[in-house]
C-alpha cells in the first residue's frame, strides 16, 4: 500500500484529502505544520508527498519543506496543493523540484489522477521499456510507459503537466493546439498565463539541453504546435 503524507494546516482541508485518498486505498498521513513533518519525514519517507505553501505562521513554509525533501530524497514526489495560483509561485515551487504544482480549486477526481500518474511513472522504472509506448518525432523521443521525455539521447527533466503537453503537442506535428486542448490533455484547469508559463519553462528546459532547439512554435491568437526538427 502506498503512503501519502498530506502537510495541510487547514484542518476540514487536510481530513477531506485524507478521507478521499484513503477511500482510494492508500495509506494517508497529515501533518498540520512545517516541524511535525520534517521530525516524522527524518525517521521514514512516505511514497509521496502533498504540500501546501502557507503552513501556520510560515508563510512559505511548503517550500522549505520541499527543499527539505529534496534534501532527503531526488526522486520522491512532492505535489504542491496551494490556494496561491501566481506564476511566481509556481516557478519557484518547480524549480525548488516539485513534480507537479495544482490549487486547490482542482477535483478530487483529478487530484487522484494525477497521484496515481506520479505513482505508474515510478513504478514504470523498474518494468522493461515497451516499444509500443515509445513516440519518437525526430531527435524527440516520448515513453508514455515511463513518463519521460528524451532530446538528442538526453533526458528532459519535465513534470507531470509538462510531459502531457509535450506529448499532446508531438503527438500531431504541425497541427496547432490552442490552450483549452493543451489544459484538457494535461488533465489541469488554469488561466491562459499559467499554460504560457508552462511552455515558456518547457522550451527553456529543451534549450538548456540544446541551445538550437525551436520545435514549439507560437502561433498568436490561436495556441502552440511541434515543427518537427
Amino acid at each position: 500500500m502506498k503512503k501519502i503524507a498530506i502537510v495541510e494546516d487547514e484542518t476540514a482541508i487536510r481530513e477531506n484529502y485524507t478521507e478521499m485518498l484513503s477511500a482510494q486505498g492508500y495509506q494517508v498521513v497529515g501533518f498540520a505544520d512545517r516541524a511535525s513533518a520534517e521530525l516524522a519525514f527524518s525517521q521514514s519517507l512516505p511514497d509521496l508527498a502533498i504540500v501546501d505553501i502557507g503552513l501556520g505562521h510560515e508563510v512559505d513554509g511548503g517550500f522549505l519543506l520541499c527543499q527539505t525533501l529534496r534534501s532527503l530524497s531526488k526522486t520522491l514526489p512532492i505535489i504542491f496543493l496551494t490556494a496561491r495560483d501566481s506564476e511566481i509561485d509556481t516557478v519557484c515551487g518547480l524549480r525548488m523540484g516539485a513534480d507537479d504544482y495544482l490549487t486547490k480549486d482542482i477535483s478530487m477526481a483529478h487530484l487522484a489522477a494525477r497521484i496515481g500518474a506520479l505513482f505508474r511513472r515510478l513504478d514504470a522504472f523498474d518494468q522493461p521499456a515497451d516499444q509500443t509506448a515509445l513516440l519518437h518525432r525526430g531527435p524527440l523521443k516520448l515513453d508514455t510507459q515511463r513518463m519521460q521525455v528524451f532530446w538528442q539521447e538526453q533526458l528532459v527533466d519535465l513534470t507531470v503537466t509538462e510531459f502531457w503537453m509535450v506529448h499532446s503537442l508531438a503527438q500531431r506535428p504541425g497541427h496547432v493546439k490552442s490552450r483549452n486542448e493543451l489544459m484538457s490533455d494535461a488533465k489541469i484547469y488554469v488561466d491562459d498565463s499559467t499554460i504560457t508559463s508552462h511552455v515558456k519553462r518547457i522550451r527553456k528546459k529543451f534549450i538548456a539541453l540544446d541551445d538550437a532547439f525551436d520545435c514549439i512554435d507560437t502561433v498568436y491568437g490561436m495556441g502552440y504546435r511541434w515543427e518537427q526538427a
